[in-house]
């Protein structure tokens, strides 16, 4: 049965998702916690924490499944909360389930779904002092391709884009549309943090669609880094002309 069929019928109960979502969290957990891990930029964002400056942190899907408990929950100091951007399917429901076993907080919708009212959302937090994360190619990509939603975020709101991202040298790459990286334990991973990205607010459609295109090259370059850094082959973006995937 593939992934996604299970996912669909554990969304069905509550009870059989409250558990799977344990089981999620303990998983990363236990990967965490039995290999080695390299974290790289983490002065990127301190003089960002210094200010109490609130930012948006930047990971294409499948890279998500470590990064809130490595780099997210374990950013210098702490010293601001944060929310993650989770879209409303089924699938989103069980990462929302899983993420706040590390005390994360969600604002539900998508850059496809529900995006005027996930927009406002993020700019509230941000205008809270709350930094944010958000996978710009999810929840249905193209893979690793960036969605206009987030160049949109930093003009109206000011924020810098932090781009991060992991690799881990004992992994499976599974056979979805982002072709997500499972790590594996006893694994040596390597996470990295990109410099800040800022979007003027006065930006036309123009500069927008450049700030686009350079933040998105930027986000694919870091992750190819990623990956050499561990050995491992780099995943190579959907042609950018590839349609979104369904949800559902």
């Amino acid at each position: 049965m593939r992934l996604r069929q299970v996912v669909k019928r554990i969304g069905k109960s509550a009870s059989a998702q409250r558990s799977m979502a344990w089981l999620v969290a303990n998983y990363i957990r236990l990967v965490y916690y039995t290999s080695r891990w390299h974290i790289e930029g983490i002065e990127h964002i301190e003089p960002l924490h210094a200010a109490k400056q609130a930012y948006v942190g930047a990971y294409w899907h499948s890279r998500m499944m470590v990064m809130s408990h490595i780099w997210l929950c374990r950013a210098p100091g702490r010293p601001l909360p944060m929310r993650v951007l989770i879209s409303g399917h089924r699938d989103g429901q069980l990462i929302s389930r899983a993420i706040a076993h590390f005390k994360l907080e969600t604002i539900t919708g998508s850059t496809t779904r529900g995006g005027h009212g996930a927009l406002l959302g993020l700019i509230r937090s941000i205008e809270e002092g709350v930094h944010c994360s958000v996978t710009p190619d999810g929840p249905r990509g193209p893979r690793m391709r960036l969605q206009p939603g987030i160049i949109t975020l930093a003009a109206l709101s000011g924020a810098p884009l932090v781009p991060a991202t992991f690799a881990a040298s004992r992994c499976l790459v599974l056979n979805t549309w982002d072709r997500f990286v499972l790590a594996l334990p006893f694994t040596r991973g390597v996470v990295l943090i990109g410099e800040p990205f800022y979007v003027a607010r006065d930006s036309d459609n123009f500069a927008l669609e450049s700030a686009r295109l350079e933040f998105e090259r930027r986000m694919n370059a870091l992750t190819a880094e990623a990956d050499q850094r561990v050995g491992r082959e780099p995943i190579e973006p959907a042609p950018a002309t590839e349609p979104p995937r369904a949800t559902r």
